[in-house]
């Protein structure tokens, strides 16, 4: 029987989960700066036209 007490297996735990909760963080860092770094595309844009094609339910061939 081992003569460790509750808390190193507490103090084991919470470490282990703060080192998971830095690899989260760092991962999704990476993230956000590869779709930072996509040139600054945003969502497409559609004309006043297409738009009104659109609301009426009218497909418009691209």
């Amino acid at each position: 029987m081992a003569g460790r007490s509750s808390t190193s297996f507490q103090k084991r735990q919470k470490e282990l989960a703060r080192q998971e909760k830095q690899r989260d963080k760092s991962a999704k860092r990476v993230q956000r700066k590869e779709v930072k770094g996509n040139g600054g595309e945003g969502p497409e844009i559609m004309s006043a036209e297409e738009a009104e094609l659109l609301r009426q339910g009218v497909v418009a061939e691209p």
